[in-house]
């Protein structure tokens, strides 16, 4: 057996806000590591154009709640929608995402501590 500790994070997220928790080094306890925002695409004269800035936009998303995750060999997404849906997805394809477990639920949003103790719960 492994002595080595994994890498477990959770990330709560709607289609504008997600907030990731996690271990920071030499911690055991949980914490919030980081708090990442979509703004949505807004107004645009092209329907076409509000589309490829949408789809743009959720990948940027993705792309920084991914920079919390470094060396993540357990993940947790939760949240309302199907946007962690599309999270699991784009973690799937991702290279340095290939061999870490994820697994996903549904949840309402919650404060920081409740999101804690969410994510405690679920890898304890």
């Amino acid at each position: 057996m492994s002595d080595k500790i994994k890498r477990q994070f959770g990330v709560w997220m709607d289609t504008h806000h997600s907030t990731i928790v996690g271990h920071l080094p030499a911690a055991t306890e949980f914490t919030i590591l980081a708090h990442a925002k979509n703004p949505g695409p807004g107004a645009n004269s092209s329907e076409s154009a509000a589309n490829n800035l949408e789809i743009t936009l959720v990948h940027k998303f993705f792309k920084e709640i991914g920079r919390h995750l470094e060396n993540a060999d357990e993940v947790h997404v939760t949240g309302t929608g199907t946007i962690q849906e599309q999270f699991v997805h784009y973690l799937a394809e991702t290279p340095q995402f290939k061999k870490t477990a994820v697994s996903e639920s549904t949840s309402n949003a919650m404060s920081d501590d409740d999101l804690i103790a969410f994510i405690s719960r679920h890898f304890n």
